[in-house]
């Protein structure tokens, strides 16, 4: 386009559209884009959605961006321009940083004179952006694009930024991103240290283990019965006052909910259908279906899949060898335009009403409470035995005792999937560690550091159990690696930590980790001392008292009744009773961790930022409980 057309319409630009101009449902009434009854039915929407009808239009699938965008230049007089063929400038768009560009839905597209052009998707809220603009030109004047058009420019210029800020958004004092060895040594030297005091002192050695294995097996006991407690003050309270009154209408927020893949050949249309479940209005949801750039699998299969108007791919940019699920939540949040934001795993189903029951639940709580954990169940649980014991220990933990860890004020490691936070608050965090293979339970810890809250609610997802032995292995590698790797991090001042969280809740943090890593890697001097009960000698019957033996057999016996009643208590529901006889056979099935827990010591030291990646689309999904 010559500057002299530029300059004959750029003054039409700057005028407001006449208050004579016909409502946009009408303008696309008359291009038949749409029907009649169609707008009656987007403006009844309207009228208990807090959406715009173009956004109504579109997620009904009834009219696509750039039929809204050709209605609304006529409507307003505005000039349209399609940003793939007539590119923004970038030198322009490089006075801001992208960050400002994404979230005003904006980017200047051309500067002819005085005169700043920017394109925009929203013209009714450009006159608020004009100040923030002022120093660029003396007339700022908006242009119509598409929003998607606006984004992918936006990514295109900025790519090598956004690449590399996704992988560097947390601080660096709560990254594990500038480790070196030495900073990876100290829990690998403490169990190598370990090693050779057996073989030094063997007596000794045994007893100081022995007592390890003990005092981190009291600690998270401590903290099963802390959840175990907290649950049962919250079923008290429920049968003395019965549930909640039912809340009243509330102004829907925009939700955003990130969905990574990586390597993904047999999910995409089984995703898209469990999602289409979803009952919250679709003008208020969008799905961003994240992947790498470099992934040519998931590309090739979204490529066959059929999207609703609701759910967009994002690609993330390489930025090194780093290719992790956090980076890859970073690099999107940015993309987000939700209020709200929330993670599903490739896998997941939710339930219909889960988003509309997380909003309902942010408008009752607290202003600290900004994240919302919900349950995670397996929709395949009768698989094999295998399935079964997963699906006892994802009920125990996230029905009993992270329901009560939450209620009692603890730190809460999150689970993953099915998370939900108040956007303002993860982007004041920097979002998750982009080098942390569980990126969850680090941020989870980082939230009750800077005061926020934790809650779970009482939704459910359900996604694929692990059925099988070595894939399983390996997925619990992983996560017992990311609690190594978080303990260390924040761990490098105890007395800073002791200062954010309380001494409460930083020895609800010591339950937690020590407890979980050390009942698997101490585990097997544990398991050693079933030999004095087939009357043959352990060394450790040289160095320990009998009354101390007899106390620990209690506690094993204590330990084990615990968690069989937990157990229990979790499945005791219509739909997972048929687990309750095999919650004794859970003695069995955590023996698995143990080579998991070395897998992860190993890993921690030589390859601590690679990521096991769990295959999804191999178990066969049985009918999930409503």
């Amino acid at each position: 386009m010559s500057d002299q057309n530029l300059r004959l319409t750029a003054p039409d630009l700057a005028v407001p559209p006449p208050a004579t101009a016909r409502p946009l449902g009408r303008v696309l009434v008359d291009k038949q884009v749409i029907s009649t009854a169609q707008l009656v039915k987007a403006l009844e929407r309207q009228g208990v959605e807090d959406a715009l009808l173009g956004e109504i239009l579109q997620a009904e699938g009834w009219a696509n961006p750039s039929d809204i965008a050709a209605a609304l230049s006529e409507q307003t007089g505005l000039q349209y321009i399609d940003l793939g063929a007539q590119p923004a400038n970038a030198q322009l768009a490089a006075k801001r940083p992208p960050e400002f560009w994404l979230r005003h839905g904006v980017l200047p597209w051309m500067k002819v004179g005085p005169m700043l052009m920017v394109a925009t998707a929203r013209p009714d809220r450009f006159a608020a952006l004009r100040d923030d603009l002022s120093d660029m030109a003396q007339v700022v004047v908006p242009i119509l694009a598409e929003a998607q058009t606006i984004a992918d420019s936006t990514a295109e210029i900025f790519r090598d930024r956004l690449a590399a800020g996704a992988s560097t958004r947390v601080a660096g004092e709560f990254s594990c991103r500038n480790w070196k060895l030495g900073n990876r040594l100290p829990m690998a030297a403490l169990v190598l240290l370990g090693l050779v005091g057996l073989v030094a002192a063997p007596f000794s050695g045994l007893a100081v283990g022995y007592g390890l294995a003990v005092f981190t097996l009291i600690l998270f006991t401590i903290l099963k019965l802390a959840g175990l407690w907290g649950h049962l003050i919250d079923s008290v309270y429920l049968r003395a006052h019965g549930p909640a009154p039912a809340p009243a209408p509330i102004r829907r927020p925009k939700v955003s909910m990130l969905v990574p893949l990586f390597r993904e050949r047999e999910i995409a249309g089984a995703l898209v259908e469990r999602l289409g479940r979803l009952t919250y209005p679709k003008s208020l949801l969008e799905v961003l279906l994240v992947l790498e750039e470099h992934d040519e699998v998931t590309r090739d299969t979204l490529a066959r899949t059929d999207l609703p108007p609701w759910m967009r791919v994002i690609e993330v940019p390489a930025h090194g060898k780093l290719t992790t699920k956090p980076r890859a939540m970073n690099y999107a949040l940015d993309f987000c335009q939700g209020e709200i934001v929330g993670v599903w795993d490739a896998e997941d189903a939710p339930l219909p009403d889960q988003i509309d029951r997380v909003a309902e639940r942010f408008a009752q709580v607290d202003d600290d409470v900004v994240c919302l954990q919900g349950i995670l169940d397996f929709y395949n649980p009768r698989t094999n035995w295998r399935a079964r014991c997963f699906t006892i220990e994802y009920s125990s933990w996230f029905r009993i005792v992270l329901p009560g860890i939450a209620r009692l004020g603890l730190v809460v490691p999150l689970g993953g999937t099915t998370l939900f936070f108040k956007r303002n608050v993860l982007e004041e965090l920097g979002g998750w560690d982009a080098h942390n293979v569980t990126e969850d339970a680090d941020l989870g810890v980082r939230l009750c550091r800077a005061g926020y809250r934790t809650e779970l609610i009482d939704t459910v997802t359900y996604e694929e159990a692990n059925y099988r032995a070595w894939p399983w292995v390996k997925q619990r590698s992983r996560w017992l690696k990311g609690f190594m790797v978080t303990y260390l991090v924040h761990m490098r001042d105890p007395r800073k930590l002791l200062r954010d969280l309380g001494p409460w809740r930083f020895f609800g943090f010591q339950a937690f980790f020590l407890g979980t890593l050390g009942q698997f890697l101490l585990a097997p001097l544990l398991w050693s001392l079933w030999l004095m009960a087939f009357g043959l000698w352990h060394p450790v019957q040289e160095v320990l008292p009998d009354g101390m033996l007899t106390a620990s057999v209690s506690l094993f016996i204590g330990v084990e009744v615990l968690s069989n009643v937990i157990g229990m208590t979790a499945v005791a529901t219509a739909q997972r009773r048929f687990l309750m006889g095999w919650v004794p056979t859970m003695m069995f099935y955590l023996p698995f961790g143990v080579l998991a827990a070395y897998k992860a010591l190993y890993e921690l030291v030589v390859s601590p930022f690679y990521w096991d990646k769990t295959q999804h689309g191999q178990a066969k999904e049985e009918d999930t409980p409503a």
